[in-house]
């Protein structure tokens, strides 16, 4: 049996009397490098663990997760790719129809808060079994943290789970210690020292440099200090954003009261290409577990089955995307040779047809860590790398990722490979000698390139940490001219932010009338999600910019934020209403023929 056990009889098949560990995820069991939950449980399989899978238990009572007995060394709990409530509700609140995760996309498969209610009921089911958050829901909500849907600071989601550690980030390493403590006999309660952990304790904060010497521990505000004040939860977020980092960051401490202390280990530093290499080239099914079969399998595979992922990390900043906080600023990337194995193997399955659809990760053309001195000294606390522009140390090359792409595309049954996983078009146009556009207009775009200013507002790209829109417009008549010189006839479609903290009403009809000028038919449009973990949410809920203090704008009225969306598609006969309404309230009737 290739794939992992999901029943106790899988378990027994094996020979198994109980598994090492039991990994709860939200998320169907898909058997695919794109899944935490798969990547997680074959870095232990490969280690020797025993490890068994329960994909979206009941969770109104314990009885699922005594499935497989008590585990020997403890649960492992995820929401799964995508936090729940992102998950299960729309911008507007509203319950989404269906979940990409789940067998045949239907919705209802978890719960809201899954990591919560998840880790309640594997208390119940055992007492004293260990309980080990990890994920992107658990990593983002590691501090105290604004709630969207609630409207209010919500604790640690370690205390409100009431689980014993929480590994935030990529948690390859981090599990992998974790699994040899626990196997060691060391209590979870005293597995306190491993980088990319977060654990709780009772301290008294005046004894900071007793319990940690040596080690310059920075106390932050306490809960109770971000629950009431915004500028404490402004400044908070400050000395969490500049501390995020396994070089320079610090030991973070955030009282809760009574001597209780949420502690935050320094990041886990970035696996390097060989260990990517081996992650990456485990024993994966590469495939949705067959249980799901009669339901029409899991949706969320189609577009990565036939992917690869070439990197880790983003030095890109960008104010509204939280992988900066999950996953880091310093970049890896995966060896040429491990690519082109896994193409390879691409090529072998039996519904393959000729098309690679991604060869990337966060941001396709970042490959390596922006400059040498990140090597060193960690990525700088007070600058970023591409913003306002380009760094003077960034190193721009684009050779390795080419080379890369013109062996895959040289594979015997690779018709066409595509990057569809996004490109930084600020570091594409700091790349002097212009290969790279030439070759991916060439050799790589699938009528379409997707690129993402965002916005063409100075003080709206200001706030996202956005270049100028002059550069997305140079970029524009690069990859128009290229296009037209070789013969092909390709687009491009920008992504684009509404209401996004400092956007006005004003703003918004700036960006429409560049749209209707410029012949641009956005296709992926989204309001602004105030989601944990990103600076434009400690943005939206402060409206203050907490790394200088300055106020913002924030549109929080509903109907303002459908009044920005609806200027994106000024174009649709249903959004002219909203369109009217809009250029009345800014006194800009006169556009109301212009925006049709």
């Amino acid at each position: 049996m290739a794939f992992l056990p999901v029943t106790r009889e899988d378990m027994e098949t094996l020979g198994w009397e109980r598994p090492d560990f039991v990994l709860v995820t939200g998320d169907a069991y898909v058997d695919h490098p794109s899944f935490g939950h798969a990547i997680i449980s074959r870095v232990l399989e490969r280690r020797g663990y025993k490890v068994a899978i329960l994909p979206q238990p009941g969770w109104r009572n314990p009885e699922d997760f005594r499935r497989f007995g008590k585990p020997r060394l403890g649960f492992l709990i995820t929401s799964g790719n995508v936090d729940s409530m992102v998950n299960h509700y729309s911008v507007f609140k509203r319950r989404r129809r269906t979940d990409a995760y789940s067998p045949g996309g239907k919705t209802g498969r978890r719960p809201d808060r899954a990591v919560i209610v998840y880790s309640q009921r594997a208390r119940e089911a055992y007492k004293d079994v260990p309980i080990i958050l990890g994920g992107l829901e658990a990593s983002l909500r590691r501090h105290s943290h604004y709630d969207y849907w609630e409207d209010r600071i919500r604790r640690s989601i370690l205390l409100d789970s009431k689980a014993d550690l929480l590994v935030y980030g990529m948690g390859e390493r981090a599990v992998v210690e974790i699994a040899e403590a626990l196997d060691g006999g060391i209590d979870a309660k005293h597995i306190s020292w491993i980088p990319g952990t977060v654990y709780r304790k009772t301290l008294s904060t005046d004894q900071l440099d007793v319990e940690f010497p040596g080690q310059a521990p920075v106390l932050l505000p306490s809960s109770e200090e971000v629950s009431r004040s915004k500028k404490a939860y402004a400044d908070s977020f400050r000395i969490q954003y500049r501390n995020n980092d396994p070089i320079n960051g610090k030991i973070l401490v955030e009282p809760y009261g009574n001597n209780n202390v949420v502690v935050t280990n320094p990041p886990m530093p970035p696996l390097e290409s060989l260990d990517l290499d081996d992650i990456y080239e485990l024993p994966y099914e590469r495939n949705w577990h067959p249980m799901y079969e009669a339901e029409g399998g899991v949706p969320a595979i189609e577009e990565v089955k036939f992917s690869i992922t070439a990197n880790r990390g983003c030095f890109g900043g960008c104010a509204f995307c939280a992988l900066t906080y999950h996953q880091g600023r310093e970049v890896r990337g995966r060896s040429k040779e491990s690519v082109l194995r896994e193409a390879k193997a691409l090529t072998r399955m039996p519904d393959f047809k000729g098309y690679i659809h991604d060869i990337g990760g966060p941001t396709a053309n970042f490959r390596s860590p922006a400059c040498e001195k990140q090597l060193k000294y960690g990525v700088c606390k007070e600058k970023d790398c591409l913003y306002p522009k380009p760094c003077r140390q960034l190193v721009v090359d684009h050779k390795e990722y080419l080379d890369i792409l013109r062996s895959v595309r040289g594979l015997p049954g690779v018709k066409k490979v595509f990057i569809r996983s996004g490109i930084r078009y600020d570091y594409v146009m700091a790349d002097e000698s212009g290969e790279f556009l030439e070759e991916i207009c060439k050799h790589h775009v699938s009528g379409t390139l997707k690129v993402a200013p965002e916005h063409i507002s100075p003080r709206v790209l200001a706030r996202m940490r956005k270049p100028p829109k002059e550069v997305f417009e140079t970029f524009s008549k690069r990859y128009r001219e290229i296009n037209e010189r070789i013969g092909n006839k390709q687009y491009l479609i920008p992504y684009l932010i509404s209401s996004h903290p400092g956007a006005t009403l004003e703003d918004g009809v700036e960006l429409a009338l560049y749209l209707k000028k410029n012949g641009f038919v956005p296709d992926q449009v989204q309001d602004f999600y105030p989601t944990p973990g990103t600076l434009a949410t400690c943005m939206y809920y402060t409206e203050m910019d907490p790394l200088t203090g300055e106020k913002i704008y924030v549109a929080k009225d509903i109907k303002e934020k459908r009044l920005q969306r609806a200027l994106l598609h000024f174009h649709k006969k249903e959004n002219r209403p909203l369109v009217k309404e809009a250029l009345e309230r800014i006194g800009r009737k006169d556009l109301i023929d212009v925006l049709r």
